[in-house]
């Protein structure tokens, strides 16, 4: 089953027009049944938050959501306002309990900032993350690319699987240690996760602009980049059961134009997998 959506529900003009703030995500899981939550990572979200967003959307649209910026080393020096590891953490379980009571938590991710690199210590390091995270299914994905250096690829998969994680492949710029190539392998045969944020080089490290963010995610993927996707996908999905793909090129108002024409040639309707459609023609 392979299933296509957007990071974040609140920056897509393209699809809201004027629509208030607080209808978009009704509208916008008429477009799409997953969605990944970014607001998580800046905040451990209000249990109210869930709440609302489980009863905007219809039985069977999933969330994924991002683990606290806390919870994957990036605050670097800026305040986190958890005394403790172990009370953070606690308090992101409380803040996924309506989705998880819903049955509507498809996984969190664990996003690793760019000096997240491979030593001893960072990999005890997600040991103790997955421990905390007790039975909640867990991706995790990098952004230094000494995960996948060709002496590491194989124990990182392997280590992986071991311990549990669903594997993130991602599509993103080659622009130095700080960005990780295609590897489109699923380490659980349950869940595999596919993050597109687009291949702007130019602006990927642009860490010093004041726009870096929107200059990061600017591109639009080109029907080509697009098919060489189609047939990724439909390879990795005879190695995991779901498959769930976010478009996060939104700077430009591009991903949803992306993700509909990807939905396109894999000949997907409302969230049915080719498989199934094949049951209809």
């Amino acid at each position: 089953m392979i299933t296509i959506g957007l990071t974040g529900f609140g920056d897509h003009e393209e699809l809201y027009g004027k629509l208030p703030a607080g209808d978009r995500l009704p509208a916008y899981s008429a477009h799409f049944s997953i969605v990944e939550i970014d607001s998580s990572f800046y905040a451990v979200q209000p249990v109210r938050n869930y709440a609302k967003w489980v009863s905007q959307t219809p039985d069977g649209f999933q969330f994924i959501v991002k683990a606290y910026q806390g919870m994957t080393g990036h605050l670097r020096g800026k305040k986190n306002y958890f005394d403790t590891t172990a009370e953070m953490f606690n308090a992101f379980h409380a803040s996924i309990q309506p989705v998880r009571e819903a049955d509507r938590l498809a996984m969190t991710l664990f996003q690793f900032p760019s000096w997240f690199d491979c030593t001893k210590e960072n990999v005890e390091l997600l040991r103790t993350a997955k421990a905390l995270m007790l039975d909640v299914p867990c991706a995790l994905e990098f952004r230094n690319n000494s995960w996948y250096s060709p002496e590491m690829r194989e124990r990182t998969l392997q280590f992986l699987e071991r311990e549990g994680w669903i594997h993130t492949v991602v599509d993103e710029p080659q622009a130095g240690t700080g960005s990780i190539p295609i590897v489109a392998v699923a380490t659980s045969a349950e869940k595999t996760y596919v993050r597109l944020h687009g291949r702007n080089a130019g602006g990927w490290n642009q860490s010093s602009h004041p726009d870096w963010r929107k200059l990061r995610y600017l591109y639009r993927y080109s029907t080509e980049e697009l098919t060489e996707w189609r047939d990724r996908l439909l390879a990795l999905s005879k190695s995991t059961r779901e498959l769930y793909v976010v478009f996060n090129n939104n700077s430009g108002g591009d991903a949803t134009d992306n993700a509909k024409e990807l939905q396109e040639l894999l000949g997907l309707d409302g969230g049915l997998a080719p498989r199934q459609l094949d049951l209809f023609s």
